[in-house]
């Protein structure tokens, strides 16, 4: 009987440690069930907060201001074969500049990509906020920032797969949206009259410049030849030299344009490139037949290998000059020719780009969804509602445990002691 109470003690303390382990596992294992029950006890205030977040949601989206978007559908301009190029065949003399303006299109990547990128370059944004007075309807004081609001309103994209440039732009006014729409395309067509955008209208502006040199050295090339008329005597050479340097000059003429199409292709093409080696062989099948007419003795007054012994000594000066005169002529003659191709080319294309659906006033506003706003903040809500039930649930059976109770009065004692020192 004496050793009762020890063996009482030793029988009761597992026990204790038992009920105590389990106890503990219970309360911290949470199942799905118990959440579905903790939150049916909660239905009140579940049904209260989401029915405010609702009512709110409702309220704001009536509040915020309403936005109609208008669309504009474009097609850019194909880098198709001009009509130059189809030409090209039926003019021998101008093969080689012709060759040389069709090889601007060789390097081009997508064009709908750049016409997008004219549309929406500042330029044309300035121009429309100058137009519709949007600073002050955007309410900005600076015209960067109004630049800023119009970009975020407006979004352009080009189609993967028809390639159509489709630009759409958001405002509280639904016939301005569709005015500013439209205003894109048309201050685009202001900008593009200044620019050579397409591939004729670069060819023609190249060819001006190009034609307007040639007229100049044309003009000096005639004034040397009166004078070395004047100063000579010599009216005219025999027929049999001056098909020589007829034929010399329009050689040296297309011997020029090739070598001008190579140095251009070098820029954008390597040298096993099948158009490039091409050229080549052209150029040099070019330089023999210049040689052939030529001759073989060199004449050190002018450009073009003329043999001496075909023209007298007396008539030399004037040889030179009508020859520069007859190539220089030549020059002109094959410069004329592709800028009045490339003019037709440009005409034909008409307006640089074309408008397929034009934008229209809206008769449905695109912002703010107001179903989808109040729909989604339901549900968000009720999920914000629920998880604050089990985290405040959760918190509550924490602090519940003996020794979660400790520690935080330890923590209320540490507190109070640094307190105190302080």
């Amino acid at each position: 009987m004496a050793t009762y109470p020890d063996t009482e003690v030793v029988q009761t303390e597992p026990i204790a440690y038992k009920q105590t382990g389990e106890v503990s596992s219970d309360e911290t294992e949470v199942s799905l069930l118990d959440i579905v029950v903790l939150l049916a006890g909660e239905k009140r205030f579940i049904v209260r907060f989401v029915l405010g977040a609702a009512v709110l949601a409702a309220v704001v989206s009536f509040l915020l201001p309403i936005q109609y978007e208008a669309k504009i559908v474009l097609m850019p301009p194909s880098q198709s074969t001009s009509a130059g190029s189809a030409l090209l065949g039926q003019l021998g003399n101008m093969g080689s500049l012709g060759s040389l303006a069709s090889m601007t299109g060789l390097s081009m990547k997508n064009p709908a990509d750049m016409y997008l990128a004219f549309l929406t370059s500042r330029t044309v944004e300035d121009a429309l906020i100058s137009r519709f007075n949007l600073m002050k309807e955007y309410h900005k004081k600076y015209l960067s920032d109004a630049r800023k609001e119009l970009e975020g309103r407006t979004t352009a994209a080009v189609g993967t797969k028809d390639g159509l440039i489709r630009l759409s732009i958001e405002d509280g006014d639904p016939k301005r949206a569709a005015e500013l729409a439209n205003g894109y395309v048309e201050e685009f067509r202001k900008l593009s009259a200044s620019l050579a955008i397409t591939e004729a209208a670069r060819r023609r502006l190249f060819f001006e410049h190009q034609l307007q040199d040639a007229k100049d050295n044309l003009t000096k090339a005639e004034e040397a030849m009166r004078k070395t008329q004047q100063s000579t005597g010599v009216l005219q050479i025999d027929s049999q030299a001056r098909s020589l340097i007829e034929s010399a000059a329009i050689l040296r003429a297309q011997v020029v344009a090739k070598q001008v199409q190579i140095q251009s292709m070098r820029s954008f093409a390597a040298d096993d490139n099948p158009e490039l080696i091409l050229a080549k062989q052209q150029l040099a099948a070019l330089e023999g037949q210049l040689q052939r007419v030529a001759g073989s003795q060199s004449d050190t007054g002018s450009d073009i290998n003329l043999s001496k012994g075909r023209v007298t000594e007396s008539g030399m000066e004037y040889v030179r000059r009508f020859r520069d005169l007859k190539y220089h002529e030549t020059v002109y003659e094959l410069l004329a020719k592709e800028f009045e191709i490339a003019k037709l080319d440009e005409a034909r294309e008409g307006s640089i780009i074309q408008v397929v659906d034009a934008a229209v006033p809206p008769d449905k506003k695109a912002f703010p969804p107001r179903m989808l706003i109040v729909m989604g903040v339901t549900v968000l809500s009720f999920f914000l509602a629920a998880f604050w039930i089990v985290l405040r649930h959760g918190m509550a059976r924490t602090f519940e445990l003996p020794e979660n109770q400790q520690r935080l009065e330890t923590i209320k004692e540490r507190w109070k002691e640094k307190q105190g020192t302080a």
